[in-house]
């Protein structure tokens, strides 16, 4: 059976361990290839009319 001591230093270790996941994740997403999923088309120019009615009044 463990004593207290030894199951406060497990939890500390896993603890630990489970901080260094979250932040190696963090680092692969960050420096990982973009997965967005925009077409490779551009810049699109607006085709639309500007709208020219009264002036928003808050």
């Amino acid at each position: 059976m463990l004593d207290k001591k030894e199951v406060k230093f497990m939890n500390i270790f896993k603890s630990m361990e489970e901080a260094v996941i979250y932040i190696s994740e963090a680092i692969r997403r960050i420096f990982s290839p973009s997965d967005d999923m925009y077409p490779m088309i551009g810049v699109n120019p607006f085709e639309g009319d500007p709208y020219h009615g009264p002036t928003w009044v808050d």
